[in-house]
């Protein structure tokens, strides 16, 4: 009888930073979800990571829960994939020095994001964490031997470190790895803020009105919308010396799944106040059922608890599978 064939593993997380905001459901979650079916899908939470800027305790256990909680209610079953809290799993920083002892300081301080927050008048203290963010970003990628990972356009370096060096851990020890493939979504990851068009939406944003949490209540959802910055004339068409309607024309396709030339010929003739009110229509739809569905699972933890109970026994299981093959190679003893 022929063996069955074994699913690709695809592994993906995020940081605990409070509220998703649409860009991070549009452009990662909503695509996680594509991978439930066909694929091992490993879902991490990586706290590890959202210590390497100053920040609060408590806070972070708080926001700990409400990401899972949030990953949930946006679809991640539980059931169909594993979702994990990577300070709960040994093997991401002991993998991590094992990696960072191959890889060059040059090599990481010339990683794009590294330059961008180290030269922040914003961030205070600079930790050596933060430097060693791309090699801990790596260690989660292979303690898994990951085949794919879905990252954002702003993650390719971290990835692209990630295959160097699981190609030289190969080539210093013999074949250990696999090379993971980046997949970014072709859409949805270019969602801009609301009061900014020209940047991206994100949660260091100064303005909150240009951020849609994916909790915002309905009369903040319009609000929100209702006011975005939009453009001069009155053509509703996509085009890049129009940010802020491009903007709300990829939000509105993306949601409703219809091409950004449907929605170009829909707006003929119709202003910027029949857009936005479609996108606010577009968007409550959407967001209505996970706003209900994590209220009811925040206020559930023994359940979450539970969920990041099985997700790192799950998850360690395939961790010390690897962690025991790299400590053979590189010459550790085994454990008693």
């Amino acid at each position: 009888m022929a063996n069955p064939i074994e699913k690709p593993l695809v592994v993906t997380a995020a940081q605990p930073t409070g509220k998703l905001h649409l860009g991070n459901y549009l452009g990662a979650v909503k695509h996680w979800k594509t991978f439930l079916l066909d694929s091992q899908c490993f879902f991490g939470v990586v706290d590890m990571h959202a210590i390497t800027t100053p920040h609060i305790p408590a806070q972070l256990r708080k926001h700990s829960l409400e990401c899972v909680a949030q990953y949930i209610a946006a679809g991640l079953d539980p059931e169909k994939c594993t979702i994990f809290l990577q300070s709960q799993v040994i093997g991401h920083t002991e993998l991590a020095w094992i990696l960072g002892c191959q890889t060059p300081i040059g090599e990481l301080q010339r990683m794009t994001q590294f330059k961008d927050k180290s030269s922040s008048k914003d961030i205070g203290f600079i930790g050596s964490g933060l430097l060693y963010y791309p090699i801990l970003m790596a260690a989660d990628i292979l303690l898994y031997n990951a085949q794919k990972v879905p990252v954002g356009e702003d993650q390719k370096q971290h990835l692209e470190l990630a295959r160097n060096l699981a190609e030289r851990f190969n080539h210093y020890y013999s074949e250990t790895f696999h090379l993971p493939e980046p997949i970014i979504p072709q859409t949805g990851f270019r969602i801009r803020s609301l009061r900014n068009p020209d940047r991206k939406m994100s949660k260091s944003d100064p303005n909150p009105s240009g951020i849609i949490s994916l909790l915002d209540p309905p009369e903040v959802l319009r609000k929100k919308i209702m006011s975005a910055i939009t453009d001069s004339g009155s053509q509703i068409i996509f085009h890049s010396e129009k940010p802020g309607v491009s903007n709300l024309l990829t939000i509105l396709s993306i949601v409703t799944d219809r091409e950004i030339s449907y929605w170009e010929n829909h707006f003929q003739s119709k202003n910027y106040g029949a857009l936005k009110k479609e996108v606010f229509e577009a968007l409550e739809s959407m967001l209505s059922p996970i706003r209900q569905q994590y209220q009811e699972l925040i206020q559930d933890q023994p359940y979450l608890q539970s969920v990041l109970k099985e997700g790192a026994e799950t998850a360690q299981k395939k961790a010390y599978k690897t962690l025991k093959k790299v400590y053979r190679k590189v010459g550790f003893l085994e454990k008693f």
